[in-house]
């Protein structure tokens, strides 16, 4: 993932500090039910398109924007998946970050799938049952989005049974 330019101007007054820092990931489905995943440059793995949103910037048009500039696919957002803490993060070059995501699922509307940017080795469409090989995090933010149920929040299904008793 590139680092954007805010973000390099507050590393240089915090070192590798822990930066919390807000993410956007986009589950994106098209007409036929396939899935849009990126082979990322910095891990080698298959993922769904996401990235950091501009200061200002909301998480669907984060969405819309980061899917095209790594894909060249036309999306729309639909609706929110799930919002989650991820774990804290630390990069080879010792930088720590913990991300806010929030996850969309998206439907794809134009543009023919590509790689677009210098963030991506690969682009492709996936049937459900053909994913390629992907993290807990990949598989578990395209489960709920195929699930098209309600969004899920972490701990709220804890909250909720407490609440029940």
């Amino acid at each position: 993932m590139a680092i954007p330019d805010f973000i390099r101007d507050l590393r240089a007054d915090i070192g590798t500090k822990l930066l919390w820092l807000p993410g956007v990931s986009a589950v994106v489905l098209d007409d036929a039910g396939r899935v849009l995943l990126g082979k990322r440059v910095d891990t080698g793995g298959w993922s769904v398109i996401g990235g950091i949103p501009e200061p200002g910037e909301q998480p669907a048009e984060t969405a819309v924007r980061e899917v095209y500039e790594e894909t060249a696919v036309r999306v729309v957002p639909e609706g929110v998946v799930l919002v989650e803490a991820m774990p804290p993060t630390r990069y080879p070059n010792g930088d720590m970050c913990q991300f806010l995501d929030v996850t969309l699922r998206c439907r794809a509307v134009g543009g023919e799938a590509r790689v677009n940017d210098d963030e991506s080795l690969a682009v492709g469409w996936f049937a459900r049952d053909a994913l390629p090989e992907l993290d807990d995090y990949a598989l578990a933010r395209i489960k709920k989005a195929l699930d098209a149920g309600p969004t899920w929040f972490h701990g709220m299904a804890e909250a909720e049974a407490e609440a029940q008793t």
